[in-house]
C-alpha cells in the first residue's frame, strides 16, 4: 500500500483545524487513512489504500478533512487562464505517443511545499504511473524555457522523437553534457529507467526554442530544474494512455491549486501523423470535466442499512466533496464527480463515501430480518475432504493469492499464454493492478506453490506442499467471460524426489475418493520430458504430473529435484 509522508504542523495549517495530532489521526482513520508511525523528522506515515490517489500528497489530505469537518462543500473546480502554451506533438515515439500538461503561475515555494510536490509526483509514478512506463510526470520553471513564438502571441514546445546518439543536454544532477544514451548507461538516475525505453529506435523528447529540456520517461534537464526560487511551473505528462496523464495532471494541478496557484490551461495539438488515437485533434488541458453517476435512494439505504430523507443524502454528498441533485420521480441523484476522483466507477463508490460521510462509527449494527438454515455446499465438503486427504499423506497445506505477475505465472515456467497445456490458458487481466506482483488472475496453482520453495530455500528439506485455490482463464462461452475452476496442486521438494513419488502421492489421493488413476505420457514445458505424464481420472483428462525441468528450478533459485501435479478438483467429485 502507499505510504505518504505528512507534516502534522503543514495539515493542520492547510486544514485550518487547531486539533492534536491523535485527534487528526482519529479523522484520518475514519477516511480510511492508517497510521503507520512517525518518521525521524516527526511527520505522520499515512497507510492508504491505492484507490484515492488524490491523497497522495499534504494537500489532498487536507482537501479531504475539509470537507469531512464541513469547511469545504460539493465540488471544487479550480479557476483557469486562457492558454498561453502549445504541446505540438509531431513524431513520438509510436509507444508514448500521448501527452498533456498546465501552467500553474502565482506559487510561493519552500522546502515543505517543494518536498511535496516532489513527493506526490514520487507516489503517482509508483502508482498510476506504473513506474513511469504509463505515465510520467516533468515539472519545470517556466521562466527558463522559451517557446516558439506563434500566431497571437502563443509560445510552442515540441514533443517528439530524437536520436539517442547526436542530442545532447545536461540532465538533473550533473554538471556536464550527456547524450541521452549515456544518460541510460551512466547517469545515477537515469540508468534506473533504462528498460522504459531500452527497445525504442528512438528516445521521446521535448524541445523549447533553446532545445532539449525533457527526456521522458527518464529525466528533466538542469535548465529548468524547479527551485524555492520558482514561481510558475510548467507541467508536462507523457504516456501510454490519454486517460491516465490527464488524471495524473489533474491530481498535481489541484495539489499545487491547493498552494495559491492559478491554472492556466494549454493546448496540446497532435499533428495529422501522430500515433494513437488522437492524430489531427486539438486538445483543451488540463481536462477539468465534471462527470456524473446515477445512484438510486433505495439503493443507498439498503447498501448503509439507514432509512435517509433526500436532504441527509444530499447534505453527504456536498460534505463527500461531490455534488447532487434529487429527481423525485426516479427517487435517484444525478452525482458530480470531481476532476480528481480517478476512483468512482460505480454507483457503490458513490455510496461509500455517503457512508463515511454519515459516519460508518455513527451506524447501529442490527440483525438482518431473515431466518435461514446455513449448511456446507457440496462443492465446499469436496475442497474439505480432499484438503484433509493432502494433509494426511504428509503435504502442508497452503493459501496462496490468486493474482500474480504474468511473468510468474508464464514465463518463469516456460508456458505461453494461450497454449493448450495445463496453465496455458488466457490470462484475466487487471485492468489497474496496484501492483506489478499481481497483474492477472493465474491460470493454475503451480506457479504459486514454486514462489514459496523460493523464497524458502533457507528452511529445512523435505518441503512437501500443496494447495486447493482458484484458477482462472478467459473463455468466450462463459456468461462473464471467464472460466474459473477450482485447482489441485502439490510440490515435492526433496534430494530425492521424483516423478515415482509424485504419482504416488497422486494414486493414495484418487483411491481415497474412489477414482480411477490413469498416467499417460505428454509433454508440459515446466516438466522433463519423459518424465511428465497426463492426469486422467475415470476417464476425463485432468491435469499433469512429472519432474520440474532443471531450467525452471534454476530460475527459482532450487538446488535439489521437483515433482509436481496439478488437477482440477471437480475430476474427484
Amino acid at each position: 500500500m502507499p505510504v505518504v509522508d505528512v507534516d502534522p504542523d503543514e495539515l493542520r495549517q492547510l486544514v485550518g483545524t487547531d486539533k492534536d495530532d491523535d485527534e487528526l489521526r482519529e479523522d484520518m482513520f475514519a477516511l480510511g487513512l492508517e497510521f503507520e508511525g512517525w518518521t525521524d523528522e516527526d511527520e505522520f506515515q499515512l497507510e492508504f489504500a491505492p484507490d484515492r490517489l488524490d491523497r497522495l500528497s499534504v494537500e489532498g489530505i487536507a482537501r479531504s478533512l475539509r470537507y469531512q469537518y464541513g469547511t469545504d462543500r460539493g465540488v471544487y473546480i479550480p479557476n483557469t487562464n486562457n492558454a498561453e502554451w502549445t504541446i505540438e506533438v509531431d513524431g513520438p515515439p509510436a509507444e508514448r505517443p500521448y501527452v498533456t500538461g498546465a501552467v500553474v503561475r502565482g506559487l510561493e515555494f519552500d522546502e515543505r511545499s517543494l518536498e511535496s510536490l516532489i513527493q506526490i509526483q514520487e507516489k503517482l509514478h509508483a502508482t498510476m504511473g506504473r513506474q513511469r512506463a504509463k505515465g510520467a510526470i516533468g515539472v519545470h520553471d517556466l521562466v527558463a524555457l522559451k517557446g516558439t513564438a506563434g500566431a497571437g502571441g502563443g509560445k510552442t514546445i515540441r514533443y517528439t522523437s530524437m536520436d539517442p546518439d547526436e542530442e545532447r543536454f545536461v540532465p538533473l544532477e550533473s554538471e556536464d553534457g550527456m547524450t541521452p544514451r549515456e544518460v541510460t548507461d551512466s547517469h545515477h538516475m537515469g540508468s534506473q529507467y533504462a528498460d522504459l525505453v531500452a527497445d525504442f529506435e528512438e528516445y521521446p523528447a521535448i524541445y523549447d526554442d533553446i532545445g532539449l529540456f525533457s527526456f521522458p520517461p527518464v529525466i528533466n534537464g538542469r535548465r529548468t530544474e524547479v527551485s524555492e526560487d520558482s514561481r510558475d511551473l510548467l507541467i508536462e505528462m507523457t504516456g501510454t494512455d490519454q486517460w491516465t496523464v490527464d488524471h495524473m495532471c489533474n491530481i498535481v494541478c489541484y495539489a499545487l491549486s491547493a498552494r495559491g496557484g492559478t491554472v492556466e490551461r494549454v493546448t496540446v495539438d497532435y499533428t495529422d501523423d501522430t500515433p494513437g488515437e488522437y492524430a489531427g485533434q486539438t486538445l483543451d488541458r488540463p481536462d477539468f470535466t465534471v462527470k456524473t453517476k446515477t445512484v438510486a435512494h433505495d439503493r443507498i439505504e439498503s447498501i448503509i442499512g439507514v432509512e435517509f430523507d433526500s436532504g441527509t443524502v444530499l447534505d453527504c454528498l456536498e460534505r463527500a466533496g461531490l455534488d447532487g441533485e434529487f429527481d423525485e420521480d426516479d427517487e435517484s441523484y444525478e452525482v458530480e464527480i470531481p476532476p480528481y476522483r480517478v476512483d468512482v466507477i460505480h454507483p457503490l463508490d458513490v455510496i461509500d463515501d455517503i457512508g463515511r460521510a454519515y459516519g460508518f462509527n455513527d451506524l447501529d449494527p442490527r440483525y438482518p430480518d431473515v431466518s435461514t438454515v446455513g449448511g456446507r455446499h457440496e462443492r465446499s465438503r469436496l475442497e474439505d475432504a480432499a484438503r484433509d486427504t493432502l494433509v494426511g499423506l504428509g503435504f502442508e497445506d497452503l493459501l496462496n493469492f490468486h493474482m500474480i505477475s504474468a511473468e510468474e505465472n508464464y514465463d518463469r515456467l516456460g508456458v505461453e499464454a494461450g497454449t493448450d497445456v495445463v496453465g496455458g490458458g488466457d490470462p484475466v487481466t487487471i485492468r489497474e493492478p496496484y501492483s506489478e506482483a499481481y497483474e492477472i488472475l493465474r491460470t493454475w496453482a503451480l506457479p504459486s506453490l514454486l514462489l514459496v520453495l523460493e523464497n524458502n530455500t533457507h528452511r529445512e528439506y523435505p518441503q512437501h506442499l500443496s494447495e486447493i485455490g482458484l484458477g482462472a482463464e478467459l473463455d468466450d462461452s462463459e456468461n462473464t467471460g471467464v472460466a474459473e475452476h477450482q485447482t489441485v496442486a502439490g510440490v515435492l521438494a526433496d534430494t530425492e524426489a521424483s516423478y515415482e513419488d509424485a504419482r504416488g502421492r497422486l494414486q493414495a489421493l484418487a483411491q481415497a475418493f474412489d477414482a480411477e488413476l490413469e498416467t499417460p505420457p505428454t509433454e508440459h514445458p515446466t516438466f522433463i520430458s519423459g518424465r511428465t505424464a497426463e492426469v486422467v481420472l475415470d476417464g476425463e483428462s485432468a491435469g499433469v504430473i512429472g519432474e520440474i525441468h532443471p531450467k525452471v528450478l534454476v530460475e527459482h533459485d532450487l538446488e535439489l529435484p521437483v515433482a509436481a501435479f496439478e488437477f482440477e478438483l471437480d475430476a474427484l467429485e
